[in-house]
Formats: C-alpha cells, sequence, structure tokens
C-alpha cells in the first residue's frame, strides 16, 4: 500500500470538466483503484493559476517541499493530467528529476503511460504538447485583446485620474485634480518634468500606486493620449517594454469622459515636441542652473545630486534628491569647490593615459534587444548543462548521450559568444582617438573661467554619460560613453 498526494490546479481557461471537485473525484477513485491511500491534508489546489511558472504557485511549492523532506511521507504525486503538473517543459523537467531523487513517481490519472523508455518519450511528448497548448492559448489572448482594442475595448488599468467601473473608465475627482494641475504647470507656468514631480511630491501628492512622482510619471502623464479620448494598444514590447513602431500602435476612440481639454492637451503635445532632442537624453531646461545639473548620480541610492542651494562666495552646493525627500538614508552634501578639480583631475588622467573605458549606448533598441537576448540564452546554457548531468547520474541518458549533449550546448555556447562580442566590441581606434579629442575639448572648457555653465554642461555631456559620487569613499566614477 502506497501514500500518495493529490495536485489540483485550474486556471481561468480550464473547462467544467476540469473543476476541482471533478479533478479531486476522480483522482481519488484511482488511488483506491491502485491500493494508494490520499489522507486529506495531502490534497494540494492552486485555484485561478496559470502553470507556466510554478514559482507563482503556493500549494505545488507547498507540495514539492513536503515531497523532498526528510520525512518522506509519500510515494507518489497523483494528478488528473500532466498539464496539471506544469505547462512548462523545463520544468517538469526539473520538477520530476527532483522527486525522482526522493523517489516519488508523478502519475496522470487520464493518461497512463508505459514503463520504461517509451514512457519517458511519451512523457516528454505530453510535456511538450502542453507547452505549445499554453504558449498557443497565450496567443489566443493576445489576439482576442487586440480585437478589443480595435473596437474600442479596454484591456489594460486605466491611469490616473481614473478606475474602471463595470468595463468602463470613470473619473476619479481628487485624482484627476492632480493631473490638471501637471497639465497647468507643464503648459502655462512652463515647468519642467523634473520641477513638477518635486513640487507634487513636496505637496505629499501620490501616483496611483502610491508612489512618489518621478520625471517619468510625469512624462508619462503628458504624453499619454488617453487624457484625450485616445486607446492605444501593443505600444510596447511585452517582454522587454520597448516602444513598438507606430506602425504597429492600435489607436481607436474610447468611450470615457475626459477632464483635460483637447486645446490643453495639444498645447502640451506642441511643448513637447520642442523641446525634446532627438537621439539624446533630454533633461528639463530648468535644471541647467549649474554645469553640472543632471550628471550627479548618488552611489547609496541611484537618484540623482541635484543643486541645493549657493554660498555668498558663489559656492554651489549639491545633495540626493532622494535624501531630501527622505527616501534615501545616506547624506551626499557636497560642493562645486570639491567637485570640479575631483572631475578635471579624472579627465587629466584619461587623457594622460590615452585610453579610456566607457559604456557604448546605441539608439537602437532593438540591437539593445539583441544582446540582451543573446545573454539570457547564455545563462540557459548553464541549467541546460545541469540537467543533462542529473539525467545521466539518474540513468536516463547514456554517458555517450551526455557526451553528445555536452557537445551540441559547448558549440551553442562558443557561437552566442561570439554574437554577443560583435555587440559589445569596443570601438575602433578612430572611434576612440574622437573621444579622446572631445574629451580634451571638455576639460579646456570646464578649466577655463571664461566658460558659461552652458558651455561647461554640454562639453562634459558631450562625453559622460553619468557621474556617482561616493561621498563615504570620497570617490568619483564617471562613466563615459560614444554614441554610435
Amino acid at each position: 500500500m502506497k501514500t500518495g498526494a493529490l495536485y489540483v490546479r485550474v486556471s481561468t481557461d480550464d473547462q467544467v470538466e476540469y473543476s476541482p471537485d471533478a479533478q479531486i473525484r476522480l483522482g481519488l477513485e484511482y488511488a483506491k483503484k491502485n491500493n494508494i491511500i490520499i489522507p486529506k491534508q495531502f490534497i494540494f489546489q492552486d485555484d485561478g493559476i496559470s502553470g507556466r511558472k510554478a514559482t507563482n504557485r503556493p500549494a505545488f511549492q507547498e507540495l514539492i517541499a513536503m515531497a523532498k523532506s526528510d520525512e518522506h511521507p509519500i510515494d507518489v504525486i497523483l494528478v488528473w493530467k500532466f498539464s496539471r503538473f506544469a505547462r512548462n517543459q523545463e520544468e517538469a523537467i526539473v520538477y520530476k528529476n527532483l522527486l525522482k531523487k526522493a523517489d516519488v513517481d508523478v502519475v496522470s490519472v487520464s493518461e497512463p503511460i508505459p514503463d520504461g523508455f517509451i514512457g519517458e518519450l511519451v512523457q516528454r511528448i505530453f510535456e511538450w504538447m502542453d507547452e505549445y497548448y499554453s504558449i498557443n492559448l497565450s496567443g489566443e489572448v493576445m489576439r482576442g485583446m487586440t480585437e478589443r482594442a480595435s473596437r474600442g475595448g479596454y484591456n489594460a488599468a486605466p491611469p490616473l485620474g481614473y478606475k474602471m467601473q463595470d468595463g468602463i473608465p470613470v473619473i476619479v475627482p481628487e485624482q484627476a485634480e492632480i493631473v490638471k494641475k501637471i497639465f497647468t504647470w507643464y503648459v502655462d507656468d512652463k515647468m519642467s518634468f523634473f520641477d513638477i514631480a518635486v513640487k507634487l511630491n513636496t505637496l505629499g501628492y501620490r501616483t496611483k500606486r502610491n508612489g512618489k512622482f518621478q520625471n517619468r510619471t510625469v512624462a508619462y502623464i503628458i504624453r499619454n493620449e488617453f487624457y484625450n479620448g485616445k486607446i492605444i494598444w501593443n505600444r510596447l514590447e511585452h517582454a522587454t517594454r520597448n516602444v513598438k513602431d507606430k506602425s504597429e500602435w492600435i489607436v481607436t476612440d474610447g468611450g470615457h469622459d475626459t477632464f483635460i481639454s483637447n486645446e490643453l492637451f495639444t498645447a502640451a503635445q506642441d511643448r513637447y515636441k520642442a523641446t525634446k532632442i532627438p537621439g539624446k537624453k533630454v533633461r528639463p531646461a530648468s535644471t541647467y542652473k549649474h554645469w553640472l545639473s543632471g550628471l550627479l548620480v548618488c552611489s547609496a541610492c541611484g537618484g540623482r545630486i541635484v543643486r541645493a542651494g549657493k554660498s555668498k562666495s558663489g559656492n554651489t552646493y549639491f545633495q540626493c534628491t532622494a535624501y531630501n525627500h527622505a527616501s534615501c538614508n545616506e547624506s551626499h552634501l557636497t560642493n562645486e569647490n570639491a567637485l570640479k578639480p575631483a572631475i578635471l583631475e579624472a579627465l587629466q588622467k584619461v587623457l594622460d593615459s590615452g585610453t579610456v573605458e566607457y559604456v557604448v549606448h546605441s539608439t537602437n533598441q532593438e540591437e539593445k534587444s539583441e544582446s540582451e537576448l543573446i545573454e539570457n540564452k547564455l545563462n540557459r546554457i548553464g541549467m541546460k548543462e545541469e540537467r543533462i548531468k542529473e539525467a545521466y547520474r539518474d540513468g536516463i541518458d547514456t554517458l555517450e548521450e551526455y557526451k553528445a549533449n555536452k557537445e551540441i550546448l559547448q558549440r551553442e555556447r562558443e557561437q552566442l559568444t561570439a554574437m554577443l562580442e560583435q555587440y559589445s566590441k569596443k570601438p575602433e581606434d578612430e572611434n576612440e582617438s574622437i573621444l579622446l579629442n572631445k574629451i580634451r575639448s571638455a576639460y579646456d572648457i570646464i578649466k577655463s573661467d571664461n566658460s558659461t555653465d552652458r558651455q561647461k554642461h554640454d562639453a562634459l555631456t558631450s562625453v559622460v554619460d553619468k557621474i556617482v559620487y561616493d561621498k563615504k569613499g570620497g570617490a568619483l566614477l564617471m562613466y563615459f560613453y560614444i554614441n554610435d
């Protein structure tokens, strides 16, 4: 007589016949016929949860932990179908191997499989079919959402100023007032995104998720067509969050009420287009109060270090903006008289050595995504190597099969590494020489007493992406870049 556990999972796409009660009833019937005892406390259930990610299923994780424990309370796990166990083939293999080491079998009560090699093959086919079904279902959902958007329907939660009610966004008056202030300050008062965010936080206003406002939060609100009565769908890549080409967007008229006039919204877009610099990071014009504005970064929290004031002698002071708003615990108070010599010294060291380490910034989002994809694939090869080792140790694969699989993975690693080097390759000597000339020019401009703050700022930002200031360590870390 064996002791078993029963795992039940239902996601939103399941039909009535796969309800929890049906799965439990059929599982207990199978257990009784096959002399398996399933105590009531050994029935684990995840409701309304996808099988794509095991980490998102609490009951499943509890079951696996129990099965692997030293007490070894069970010999078998019953599921209605293997798709209930996992719809991701990689995860299915990993968890089944873990259970196999603990002498725990996974049995589908509706999908009997033979023993031995043929049984292993059949299981892999089931797992592949389950994963294909899940991916295909995801595509069907995406197509359904696209169709809904093309008809003026809503697929996502509305922005600040609205809430969903009976499937339609309705105005939240207190939130709408915040959005009105943002548009008015931006258009009428000519305030920057930065200044608006600071003012909102100072007044105690919060975002829709109860967080503090940032430059990008304000920019998102200003550019959001939702406030002009439009619905935009398929704007971002789901995995990378990169903006797609506008030809792929779905733009329709929504059925929601608006509280920002068309004139005000249009004026905001006109100002944004007029102040945006193509291919360059946008820094608010009002932050050019000093030649270091927008460049200094706090080493403790990664936030911006901004101008904090000026002494009677003309020395400008800087402080971490997050520290000023109580979200950073480490003060980075410093001043121009301390920073300028350190920056000139850092530039001089680069010029003396004739070499520079820098970050290559690409404006090509597709190329950036490709390199990230290659890095992810390289990381997954290590996981695959561990799995083929386990398969060999557990007797699933022969030594010859293990060697063959290892060679395949090695070739794949070499190919991916070679491809990655093409993306991360340092520019040629000619480009480095151009960068050194720019650094030399920036050094001369910053050092000169005749240069204006704007000239110094433009010179430094032409070669420096950011300057991380570490007050405790008394150090500056300067990040150079080349626009390719």
